[in-house]
């Protein structure tokens, strides 16, 4: 059932999509279409829950007013087709007097009923049930995602800004401090590199892997063990970030970082792409922020282009041999000795306290 709805939900957008370009190249204008229009002539789209096919049309109106509405983002494109290889598998149900519901062991859904799951998080008896989002990943496992309404509840904590620290990037190690202190010495891709390499050799040469050719049960079962690593990765590096970032945002109410551009350092100038990827950096600051934010606390990002690395934090000379990164070790005039790391993360966190203190100021 899970499986019929995401295709039928796929279904759904593409005729939608399809019904407002026709329309617009008769008419000039967009015309509105809901599902029930295509329940005559497809009559499985019945058999599924009518209010996932509800939501896609209420997604595909968002897609249309982020493309032409005013707060039109530089990067919203026009709505495409979903492919039924490529697209992500997933749909949204909302809850009408109890349709969604959390148990024990199991949650009850529309159409489908009680379905057993692990429950990661029991919610409050005060908390209201607005919606499901079921998905998919790549190596099959299927997982529910329930939205909650709450009552709003105002955080009257105060930052210390005396309570600080700054953050340089660091390739081998996510961050340094300005204290010295690495952040994390896993690279998890790194280490399952090995099995995940074996087992896409074995995939390569099993019937199926060629262009055109007809995939084979065994290529199936095979390819779902190569998702199943990748999913264990990318699990591993969430879980770690998730555990360093709330630390931080526990510890400190004042967070200086750089605004970098990480998809940039990961092409091949830098010859380094796998570990700038490995780390997960965007994802930990954005982990950072929301959860600072929840705190009353404070997130500074410093501009890329801030020489930190260059600028001896103690006297302030500027050091243009810097810009080589196989010097690893600063040594200014003043007899100050450093990490080039360190004296960065210590130049991030006075450049990020002035930005604080003058939106301080001007507020």
């Amino acid at each position: 059932m899970f499986t019929k709805t995401f295709g039928c939900c796929r279904k759904v957008w593409n005729l939608m999509l399809a019904d407002k370009i026709e329309s617009y190249k008769s008419t000039g204008k967009f015309v509105t279409v809901t599902p029930a229009k295509y329940k005559k002539d497809y009559l499985y789209l019945k058999e599924v829950d009518s209010l996932a096919l509800a939501n896609v049309q209420l997604n595909l109106q968002s897609a249309f007013k982020n493309c032409f509405g005013k707060s039109r983002k530089k990067n919203n494109g026009f709505p495409k087709f979903k492919s039924a290889k490529r697209s992500r598998k997933s749909y949204t149900t909302n809850n009408q007097h109890g349709t969604v519901a959390i148990n024990d062991n199991s949650i009850r859904l529309p159409k489908i009923g009680h379905v057993k799951t692990v429950i990661h998080r029991k919610p409050n008896d005060s908390w209201i049930v607005k919606s499901a989002t079921v998905s998919q990943e790549s190596d099959g496992k299927f997982y529910i995602s329930v939205l909650f309404e709450i009552a709003d509840s105002k955080n009257t904590y105060v930052a210390d800004t005396n309570n600080c620290i700054g953050l340089d990037y660091a390739s081998d190690g996510l961050y340094v401090d300005n204290n010295g202190n690495v952040g994390t010495n896993h690279k998890y891709y790194h280490e399952s590199h090995d099995k995940l390499a074996k087992s896409q050799r074995r995939l390569s040469r099993m019937q199926g892997s060629k262009k055109h050719e007809i995939k084979s049960n065994n290529y199936l079962k095979q390819l779902r063990k190569v998702n199943k690593i990748h999913r264990h990765i990318a699990n591993q590096r969430l879980d770690n970030l998730h555990k360093i970032s709330t630390e931080i945002a526990n510890q400190y109410d004042v967070v200086c970082v750089e605004s970098l551009n990480m998809k940039s350092m990961s092409n091949k100038g830098f010859g380094n792409g796998k570990a700038t990827l490995d780390n997960g950096y965007g994802m930990f600051l954005s982990m950072l922020e929301y959860k600072l934010s929840e705190r009353n606390k404070y997130l500074v990002k410093v501009d890329k282009w801030f020489p930190s690395s260059q600028i001896c934090h103690c006297c302030g000379k500027i050091h243009p041999e810097m810009k080589n990164l196989t010097i690893r070790t600063m040594k200014c005039d003043c007899g100050l000795t450093i990490s080039r790391d360190q004296n960065a993360a210590i130049n991030i966190l006075h450049e990020g306290l002035r930005i604080l203190n003058e939106s301080f100021a001007v507020a």
